[in-house]
């Protein structure tokens, strides 16, 4: 006797499902769910070539408001299911699957990572790997997958003003660029990098030797850029793309003369 009423009570059909209980206080949740859970993941770079890495998730959901709360460990299920490749259609299922096995109109998942590319310097030939902070955005809305994809390039600006006012030299500093891209079609991560390098006084290697720091830091020199001509010249890039429907690019640049940054932004939205 005492073996049946054990096993009833640890049955998952007999105990009570609190989240799926009444509220009587008729307000709505816009989002409810898991934050900041980190899972291996396998990204395929432009090469053919898939890296192992670990990603850092945000799942959410809507909450209608006459539940009391969602099922938090069906996030992780959902997760765990998903060892595969993710790349840009596996993260709309993933999006999908979430939005229907919790009931839910609206659906929103953030995945971010480090990407690697293996970077050849200009004059030595030496090869080093340089990272940058990917994230995948998806939203599911009326039936519809949005999915932006965010990433954060280093780059180098140089200001156009020092060099024009400069007997000797010019001064430059380390820039981060955040393109954040809604797209329908197809968009490799290392094409929306190439925007943003094409368009710096010059580009970062992980390693470089003295002959290549000679050509990275005259490169710079005869292409100096304003925080407003960077984001302006790689917006420019992204309105000529078809496959972007809608954008964010904005740039910090650390000064190296001044104890604050330069900052611009643009936007076009659909």
């Amino acid at each position: 006797m005492t073996d049946v009423v054990e096993r009833e009570a640890n049955n998952p059909s007999t105990l009570p499902d609190v989240q799926s209980s009444q509220d009587t206080r008729a307000i709505a949740i816009n989002k409810v769910g898991i934050k900041d859970i980190r899972h291996p993941v396998q990204v395929k770079d432009r090469t053919g070539k898939i890296q192992h890495t670990i990603a850092n998730f945000n799942m959410y959901v809507d909450l209608p408001h006459e539940f009391k709360g969602t099922h938090m460990s069906r996030f992780v299920e959902i997760l765990n299911n998903h060892d595969w490749e993710i790349t840009v259609d596996s993260f709309k299922v993933m999006l999908t699957e979430m939005t229907s096995r919790l009931d839910a109109e609206v659906g929103h998942i953030e995945m971010s990572f480090h990407f690697f590319i293996n970077k050849t310097a200009p004059a030595s030939g030496v090869q080093s790997l340089l990272d940058y902070e990917v994230t995948f955005i998806g939203e599911r809305k009326n039936n519809k997958n949005i999915i932006n994809i965010k990433v954060v390039v280093p780059v180098t600006s140089l200001c156009p003003c020092s060099k024009k006012i400069s007997d000797r030299g010019a001064h430059n500093q380390r820039s981060h660029v955040t393109v954040n891209v809604e797209t329908e079609d197809f968009i490799w991560v290392e094409e929306i990098i190439d925007m943003v390098e094409e368009q710096a006084s010059c580009e970062l290697y992980g390693l470089l030797k003295r002959p290549d720091e000679k050509i990275v830091t005259e490169r710079a020199y005869d292409n100096p850029k304003f925080v407003e001509d960077m984001v302006r010249d790689i917006a420019h890039q992204l309105n000529i793309d078809e496959r972007i429907q809608a954008y964010t690019v904005e740039s910090e640049n650390f000064e190296s003369i001044h104890n604050h940054s330069a900052y611009a932004l643009i936007e076009k939205n659909r």
